[in-house]
Parts: structure tokens; C-alpha cells; sequence
């Protein structure tokens, strides 16, 4: 194996429900966790003679995700029928985009691990109708749960730009941003809300000839672990079969294989359909979409800063680690609420560590986010101006965040109520710096020897000044008046 050397080629195809109150093509709720079967009506049930009728919204949702991928939006567009046989789609037919998609032609920036950015291009983003659930865990039979059944679905499609799991995982991050940050879907994956199918390969060179190893997709995964997971396992995979069996591209067909989240491994489910297979045809049920410029313009203005350019502007103009962006920028209000403090006057640091280090832990554990917290961007300002002035230490602003939080009192007033103000006078200070002074000659002869222990009883002296005053002293004015005495 030391003359084999092989490219990774991934793409990957994302499908993403959209966060509209009701269904594609009729009025049903959509609603996650409700009784089985409970949210169908005759459209979504496939009843002879029904008719669908288009959600607005779910376009308006799809055409706004696909400028955010920097997308080429078509004027025109058409719905299609793409017939197949199972039990959780009733009407044996998907109503979808075929050959007309509603996106087309763009891109997606995803971070990698060296601060670079790379692209990845976009082959289309389109809607269809989702399908049902199909449940196997009673007994030896399977139930199907219609619920599902019709919710708007955007299906984005890449090119096979990617060449690691990693990069392939950092896509999908990126793209639950996106979508959570235009609130076009809740993206939530435990709710099936993001589902990922990568189709994998490899470019093998061994003995100066190249080989494609045949294509692979992994279908319906529903996490970020299990996605990279198996494209890392599938890698593996796929040179252990070609070492075995000299299996390419051109005398493989491209096949479907399943992820088994327990035993880490893919298991083959069949061999993959071509397009033909599904017998394509436009859907006579539904009038083309014709999006004209003004609609166009409207929808475009709901566009907002997206997370990736948000993440580099907070490390260019506030002057923060990648690592803090990337944690700020996560999810949009945490964005905005850090964004508004700063713009408040608040320095950007503080705001920062006042929120990830207090805010975010008081958000999860009321099981919401910081800006719902109560506490408003000014007032978190003002206490980030508190520990700039001198007038609190960051540990007492940690207890005064989550009593503003708790009572919703104001920072300067929750200071003086918990007794929590530093003290700053110099005369007041100074005269306990003499004290412990007298009482500690050791340490101030090895402070003024200059020697190796002069930095440790420099320290025990001022941490004698801070317990004298129950750490209520400002440690800033305790070392200018041990800088003077000790000289």
C-alpha cells in the first residue's frame, strides 16, 4: 500500500424543513411530537380528486436560504411529480423540482481549521414536499406516521467540493447557522429538522494510474458526529475494497448504504436510482412560480449579516479571539445582544466574558437564550463599564449578572446591596498597605532583595491587603501604593 495515494470527494445533499405554521401544498399544523396520523388531512393523505395548493411562505423562505448561498434565483419555476412506491408517502408521488430548481448556481464559505476559508459550490437548493415516518420498533411489523407527510422541504445540493469529514462537518455547521440566523428553520436535528445524505468517493493513484472508487451515499443522518463519522469510516472503506477487489467507478454502480450508529459502521441498502427510474413529470395540479422583481426585492430585504462575516467582523472591530466570535456568533440573538451592548459602551472583552462565562450558563439553565434572560444591553454595558472603571472585580460582576437576572435590578444598585464595590481610596488603602506592611517585614525584605522570591512576596503582600478588606480592594490601586512603599 506505500505506492497508493488517494483524494477524498465528498458532496453533500442537506434537506432542510422549513419553519412554516402549515404544510407545502395544504393547511395541516406542522407539528413535531403530536399523536400519529393526527395532522393529515385529504390533500396530504393523497385522496382521489383533491387538490394542493402552494404555501407563499415556504417559497418566500426557500427563494431567501438560496440568496444566502449567493444562489441565482430563476424567474420562473415549476413544480414536478417524482413518482416512487413506499408507504409513507401515500399518493405515490413526491411533488418537487426537477429540471426548473427555485436556486441555482452559487456557494457556501465554511471555515477551516488553519483560519482559512474555503468554497463550496452550490449545484441548486429546491423545494419539495417532505415524506412520512415509517416505525419499526413494534414488534415484526412496521407502522408509518403521516404527520410528516407534505412539510415544506428545501433540498440544497453541493458540488463534490469537499476532500475531508472535517470539512464536510464544517459545512453542515456552518449551513445550520445560516438557515437558523434568516430563521427560515429551526434546524433542530434531534427533531429531524436537518437530515444529511454525503455521497462519497475516492480519486486513487497507485502504480501511475488513477482509479475512482464507486460512489457511495450515506443516507438519513441526523447529526453532526454521526455525518462526519461516516464519511471517516467510509473512506477506510472504500481502500479496503479496492485493495481487495480492484472495484471502480466504471464497473460499480453508485449505491445507497445506511449509518449504524452503534457498531460505527455503513450497512449496504440497495443499489442507487437514476433519475429516469422516478419518471419525472411536471405536476398539472399546480401554475409555474413567476417571481418578478419586486417580490424579489422584498424578500431580498430580509436578508440580514450573515454568521461567517459576522464572526470576522467581531474579531476585526472588537479585536476578539476566533474561538470568542465563533461562540458569540453561534446563534443570531446572542449575536445581536453582544453586538448592542458593545454599541451601548460597553468594552468589547467584558461584554464578551460577561456573557459566555455568566450569561450563557444562566441561559441553559433556563433553557433559553441571553437575550431572554431579562438583563437589557445597557444595563449589561453599564456593568462592563462597572469593571473597566475599577468599580467592581470580575468575579463580583459574575454574582451582580445573575442577580439582574434574578431581581432585575440595575448593576450600580445590586453593587451597593450586596456590598460588592471595590474599594479605591488611596488614603484608605494606604493606610492598611502600612499595616501589613509592619506585620510582614520577611516578605518586604525579599520584595526589596530583589531576588527569586521577590515576586512571591509580592504577591502575599497584596493578597494580605485584599484579605484585610474581604477582597473589596481594588487590586489596581493596592499595587500602585506596594509599587511606592516598596519602590
Amino acid at each position: 500500500m506505500s505506492d497508493l495515494q488517494y483524494k477524498v470527494v465528498v458532496g453533500l445533499e442537506i434537506h432542510v424543513q422549513l419553519c412554516t405554521k402549515s404544510k407545502m401544498f395544504c393547511g395541516c399544523a406542522v407539528e413535531f411530537g403530536a399523536e400519529p396520523n393526527s395532522r393529515v388531512c385529504p390533500v396530504c393523505l393523497g385522496m382521489p380528486g383533491v387538490l394542493p395548493v402552494m404555501n407563499r411562505l415556504a417559497v418566500e423562505y426557500a427563494i431567501l436560504a438560496g440568496l444566502a448561498l449567493n444562489c441565482r434565483i430563476a424567474r420562473r419555476t415549476k413544480w414536478d411529480r417524482k413518482s416512487y412506491y413506499y408507504p409513507d408517502l401515500p399518493k405515490n408521488y413526491q411533488i418537487s423540482q426537477y429540471d426548473l430548481p427555485l436556486s441555482a448556481e452559487g456557494y457556501i464559505e465554511i471555515p477551516l481549521d488553519d483560519g482559512r476559508t474555503k468554497k463550496i459550490r452550490i449545484t441548486r437548493a429546491h423545494l419539495e414536499e417532505d415524506a412520512g415516518k415509517n416505525l419499526h420498533a413494534e414488534g415484526n411489523y412496521s407502522q408509518v406516521d403521516l404527520n410528516r407527510t407534505g412539510t415544506p422541504l428545501l433540498e440544497i445540493v453541493t458540488e463534490p467540493d469537499m476532500s475531508s469529514a472535517a470539512e464536510v462537518r464544517a459545512l453542515a455547521v456552518e449551513l445550520q447557522r445560516i438557515v437558523r440566523y434568516l430563521g427560515v428553520s429551526e434546524a433542530d436535528m434531534q427533531k429531524g429538522h436537518m437530515r444529511f445524505e454525503p455521497n462519497v468517493n475516492l480519486i486513487i493513484t497507485r502504480g501511475g494510474r488513477q482509479y475512482k472508487t464507486p460512489i457511495v451515499e450515506v443516507k438519513n443522518l441526523n447529526s453532526f458526529r454521526s455525518l462526519e463519522r461516516s464519511v471517516e469510516y467510509e473512506i477506510g472503506r472504500q481502500i479496503d475494497e479496492f485493495l481487495e477487489t480492484g472495484r471502480t467507478l466504471e464497473i460499480g454502480n453508485k449505491s445507497t448504504r445506511g449509518w449504524d450508529d452503534v457498531r460505527e459502521i455503513t450497512v449496504l441498502q440497495r443499489e442507487k436510482e437514476e433519475a429516469h427510474d422516478y419518471r419525472y413529470f411536471p405536476d398539472p395540479d399546480l401554475v409555474p412560480v413567476e417571481v418578478d422583481e419586486a417580490w424579489l426585492a422584498e424578500i431580498q430585504s430580509r436578508l440580514c449579516e450573515l454568521p461567517l462575516a459576522r464572526q470576522r467582523r467581531f474579531a476585526e472591530e472588537y479585536g476578539l479571539s476566533a474561538y470568542d466570535a465563533g461562540v458569540l456568533t453561534a446563534e443570531r440573538e446572542t449575536a445581536d445582544f453582544f453586538d448592542q451592548a458593545v454599541r451601548a459602551g460597553g468594552e468589547p472583552k467584558r461584554v464578551c466574558n460577561l456573557l459566555t462565562q455568566v450569561g450563557m450558563k444562566l441561559a441553559n439553565e433556563k433553557g433559553g437564550g441571553i437575550a431572554r434572560l431579562g438583563p437589557s444591553t445597557q444595563a449589561v454595558a453599564e456593568l462592563a463599564k462597572m469593571i473597566d472603571d475599577g468599580t467592581v472585580n470580575a468575579t463580583a460582576a459574575g454574582t451582580i449578572f445573575a442577580e439582574m437576572v434574578a431581581t432585575g435590578k440595575n448593576p450600580a444598585a445590586l453593587a451597593d446591596e450586596l456590598n460588592l464595590v471595590q474599594k479605591s481610596d488611596a488614603g484608605e488603602l494606604e493606610a492598611m498597605v502600612d499595616e501589613v506592611l509592619a506585620a510582614n517585614a520577611e516578605a518586604v525584605a525579599d520584595v526589596r532583595s530583589g531576588g527569586k522570591k521577590a515576586g512571591k512576596a509580592r504577591g502575599f503582600l497584596l493578597g494580605q491587603v485584599m484579605q484585610r478588606t474581604k477582597g473589596q480592594a481594588n487590586p489596581k490601586v493596592v499595587s500602585e501604593i506596594l509599587g511606592k512603599k516598596l519602590g
